[in-house]
């Protein structure tokens, strides 16, 4: 025998809810299969559930469109950035200047900024413009291919895509939290109803029961075995 499933994704959620809607706009309140309280409460909480859902999608797929100009910008400024304190060893392996001046932009021989992370091109990449604008102060010549002021131009796009994208990843989880908040909602609202139109029909046939739950949106599905069963039962109909 079947069994009853219940939606387990928002879309069918939503289709769910949809469904009893619009049974509810078709037929007279004592011609439903649930109950008018049941009925009032399903309008109260459909708008909002399908308002959340829609403005989630949204934050979505925003900040999947604007991880594209934000990789590609993290991915230059980490290049820019990179290539000046290449371009810095080289001039101190050259004697062109001495080993201290790294103590300007914060770093030793040792050990070289690391520039895997995000957070550490943000956080390297203020130290390196403001060491090199330092030094300069001190009367050094200033670096050039690249030169500072494109590293900060790089540099500057990245962290203004830097605080929109985590603006939008804020915004994403603000909606994710408030779609997790109704889902337990919606799945009650569901439940109830789902149970009230079974009772409805509880007096019928099995079969016919099932074909009269199913306008209100019920779904049910066989197991893996009464599957079987069912395609051997038709074949066997179909060759006697």
């Amino acid at each position: 025998m079947p069994y009853r499933r219940l939606p387990n994704t928002d879309q069918a959620r939503l289709r769910a809810l949809q469904t009893a809607i619009m049974q509810g706009q078709k037929r007279n309140t004592d011609e439903l299969a649930f109950s008018e309280q049941s009925l009032i409460r399903l309008r109260s909480f459909y708008t909002n559930f399908e308002t959340t859902l829609i403005h989630h999608k949204l934050a979505r797929t925003q900040q999947e469109k604007s991880s594209t100009v934000y990789l590609e910008s993290v991915k230059k400024a980490r290049i820019y950035l990179s290539h000046f304190i290449q371009v810095l060893n080289f001039a101190i392996q050259r004697g062109d200047m001495k080993a201290t001046v790294r103590e300007f932009y914060g770093f030793n021989e040792k050990k070289s900024p690391s520039l895997i992370m995000d957070s550490e091109v943000l956080e390297w990449g203020k130290k390196i413009i403001e060491g090199e604008h330092k030094r300069v102060s001190h009367g050094g010549n200033p670096l050039y291919n690249p030169s500072v002021a494109i590293v900060k131009v790089k540099f500057d796009q990245f962290v203004d895509a830097y605080h929109f994208q985590k603006t939008l990843q804020s915004n994403t989880a603000r909606w994710t939290v408030k779609v997790a908040e109704l889902r337990a909602e919606a799945d009650e609202i569901i439940l109830d109803i789902w149970n009230e139109v079974e009772e409805s029909f509880s007096s019928l046939p099995e079969e016919v029961k099932r074909e009269k739950s199913s306008e209100y949106g019920l779904t049910y599905v066989y197991r893996p075995m009464e599957r079987i069963k069912n395609e051997l039962h038709k074949v066997k109909q179909e060759l006697y």
